[in-house]
């Protein structure tokens, strides 16, 4: 069982976005696959965290490249999920506590499809209006 699906609504022709979005969503299935046969998901789940904040520093170098203001919903949204991501392995490595390993994969495949329909296709959006070619970021 996976955890989500990649699927065509979560394609938004922006193919360095979608490639990060589709590793994206194979990091959460692999680490949700571990969570499922009963092992240790913490070193899948750090895999994600540092794939996760690696895919919102590029969209936030290019929100700042195409003139987004600094402080707005997209980012807000980035620095809240870094932030959860961050608390969980924080808790299972100092605290010893895995239950939020758990918790976390339904909220980040919930959160995911919503953000990238509405937040990552608003950036896409505006990249395109004003020409800005991200290989250039």
């Amino acid at each position: 069982m996976s955890t989500l699906a990649w699927t065509p609504e979560l394609v938004l022709d922006q193919p360095e976005l979608d490639h990060t979005h589709e590793e994206f969503v194979e990091l959460l299935n692999r680490y949700g696959a571990t969570l499922d046969r009963g092992e240790d998901a913490l070193p899948d789940f750090k895999a994600l965290l540092a794939h996760t904040e690696e895919h919102f520093a590029m969209e936030e170098r290019w929100m700042a490249a195409t003139g987004f203001e600094p402080e707005n919903c997209h980012s807000s949204q980035h620095a809240m999920v870094l932030n959860v991501m961050r608390e969980v392995v924080r808790y299972a490595e100092d605290l010893g506590d895995r239950e939020p390993l758990t918790i976390v994969r339904t909220e980040l495949s919930q959160w995911f499809p919503g953000h990238a329909e509405m937040m990552d296709a608003a950036l896409v959006y505006t990249m395109t209006e004003r020409g800005f070619d991200p290989k250039t970021c």
